[in-house]
């Protein structure tokens, strides 16, 4: 049979179709998708849930004029075969290539950048708001959101107002169940309610309640009912909610009957689904450091509970979850409440771990400053993905948490070198902490084999020395000194170049700095993180404080938002790669 998709490249040629050859055309989408990620890795599972929905979409409405909002992007894959980037779909996520999450600077059909969730009801209601102020009063505004997304709190608060706007707007729910880990809460009980009890959709209704015009469920593999029912909410105006059924990893067996681990599952057999051995791996992820250790702390000390939003799997916290599970709090994504929850536990002298990704803790950024620090309660924040995190791209880099952190009182911040800094912070930090501590780490393997040793109190602001020198001073601080490590031994002024691990960004190890800064004319500073207010600007604040006028140079993340690819690529495109340190540290 013909491939319809061979013809397509954008919605004007999906639109020539009859309506009856729609779902061979999915079937297309379908192993298109699967055998693209096959061998080029990526987010498979929610893309190939949504490729009915996406097809029926761009066939009904004049997209782009008619604008389509996705959240979060991983359901967009069959969104950007469609919309003229089938042809370089193999380079997505790759470095130079086509980003992993739609993006407004990529295409026109990307109305709206969502590598975050919770976003496209708030984004597409300002669409619809600013079309009504213009006179663009037949134009559609479509979001379309997962059922883990729809329970944030942000949804809710746009929800509230679309209701009793006039907007022209769409919002349908892409329910099935899951986000990367199965969706929690009450929300997700009423849902699961809602698609066995018609009486309960059809009488007590939540969105009803909120004065829209409610649809469903309808099962969204089914293009004649979807294309109906879309075809009926193009007539009606106003705020419209449609609830579609679907299933995450339609069409490979392996996906649907392990939905976390093909999320986004690498390599696999595009055939029967098998994911391919990885390279064999003897180091320990340090997500998995973290996982291990807090459950073995939580063992030993009954106050220690952990908190996640909604990151189980990726957090590792899903290890104490299976064995403590009445101390372990997966709150769905909703980073404020996870937050000021961890805030409310530590006023009753428990000690919260609330595990929340780098960029993700940006969305709770008042919470860590009102709820926690200006309490001062000793709140434990273990933010993983701190630094560059690699394909996923410049939405999920962890690269602003030292400048945003480092500027709040009584907050501490701390990035361990390897492994076993990390097991000793964790410990110290569940002695009955003063203060709140932030513990940045990154995502990937260690170096480390045998981390699982004894622990050892780590004293707070204290600074380490890694190697003497005699006339230049590398200050660093979290894993990349690993790179620093290899590009000094590299170099061919090793003997001059001394290196510290300064351990924590606050509070400063002013009293090592101090002799740093008479002993070295010139120093150094590198980071994993962005330039701007970050370890580097925390180092010239003291010199200025201190009046010391040593010649100062600031290596880290520049002050732009970095694309995706791996993090190797990314190192060497900015400098931070062993090579690059090498060759500045030879001509320094």
């Amino acid at each position: 049979m013909k491939n319809l998709l061979a013809n397509i490249s954008n919605p004007s040629d999906l639109r020539k179709l009859n309506a009856d050859q729609l779902p061979e055309l999915a079937k297309d989408l379908r192993a298109f998708i699967i055998d693209i990620v096959a061998t080029k890795e990526g987010h498979l599972g929610a893309s190939l849930g949504v490729v009915e929905l996406t097809i029926a979409l761009h066939y009904l409405f004049d997209t782009p004029n008619d604008l389509l909002v996705w959240d979060v992007g991983h359901q967009a894959y069959g969104h950007k075969i469609l919309t003229d980037r089938k042809a370089v779909f193999h380079t997505n996520r790759q470095f130079k290539g086509i980003a992993g999450f739609p993006s407004r600077q990529e295409s026109n059909f990307d109305t709206f950048g969502v590598g975050h969730s919770s976003t496209s009801i708030s984004a597409a209601l300002g669409m619809a708001i600013a079309s009504n102020l213009k006179g663009e009063t037949n134009k559609h505004h479509i979001a379309v959101i997962g059922d883990a997304s729809i329970a944030s709190g942000m949804a809710f608060e746009a929800l509230n107002h679309a209701g009793v706007s006039k907007a022209n707007i769409l919002i349908i729910l892409n329910d099935n169940a899951i986000g990367i880990d199965p969706s929690v809460g009450a929300l997700k009980e009423y849902l699961t309610r809602v698609k066995t009890d018609k009486k309960l959709a059809a009488q007590n209704n939540i969105i009803k309640a909120l004065n829209f015009d409610y649809s469903g469920p309808v099962d969204g593999h089914d293009l004649p009912k979807l294309l109906k029912e879309l075809d009926r909410l193009k007539q009606v105006k106003g705020p419209k909610f449609l609830h579609v059924i679907t299933t995450k990893g339609k069409g490979l067996q392996k996906a649907e009957e392990d939905q976390i681990t093909y999320h986004a599952p690498g390599k696999f057999d595009k055939i029967s689904g098998e994911r391919l051995p990885k390279e064999a791996n003897s180091f320990t992820k340090y997500q998995d450091v973290f996982g291990k250790t807090v459950l073995e702390l939580a063992k030993k000390n009954s106050k220690v509970v952990a908190i996640t939003p909604a990151m189980l799997t990726g957090s590792s916290l899903k290890l104490m979850m299976q064995e403590l599970p009445n101390r372990t709090f997966d709150v769905g994504i909703a980073e404020q409440h996870a937050v000021t929850l961890a805030a409310g536990m530590a006023t009753q002298g428990l000690v919260p771990f609330c595990n929340i990704y780098s960029t993700f803790l940006q969305r709770a950024y008042d919470q860590v400053i009102h709820d926690v620090a200006l309490q001062n309660l000793p709140v434990i924040f273990c933010l993983d993905r701190a630094g560059l995190v690699g394909e996923d791209g410049a939405t999920h880099h962890g690269v602003f948490d030292i400048a945003y952190l480092r500027c709040i009182p009584n907050l501490i911040v701390f990035a361990p070198r390897n492994e076993i800094e990390l097991r000793n912070i964790l410990y110290t930090a569940q002695l009955s902490l003063e203060n709140p501590i932030a513990i940045r780490y990154p995502r990937g393997y260690g170096k480390i084999k045998n981390w699982e040793v004894g622990y050892s109190k780590i004293e707070i602001g204290k600074g380490l020395c890694l190697k003497e020198g005699s006339e230049i001073a590398v200050l660093s601080v979290g894993t990349i000194s690993e790179n620093i490590i290899e590009a000094i031994a590299n170099s061919n002024n090793k003997e001059i170049i001394a290196h510290y691990d300064m351990r924590f960004v606050k509070p400063l190890d002013e009293k090592l700095l101090e002799t740093i800064f008479r002993k070295f004319s010139k120093i150094i500073t590198i980071e994993d993180g962005t330039v701007k207010g970050g370890f580097g600007s925390a180092i010239v604040e003291f010199t200025a404080k201190n009046s010391f006028k040593n010649d100062i140079k600031i290596i880290g993340v520049p002050d732009n938002f970095i694309t995706h690819g791996s993090i190797l690529e990314l190192q060497k495109e900015i400098g931070l790669d062993v090579k690059s340190l090498t060759k500045l540290f030879s001509k320094t």
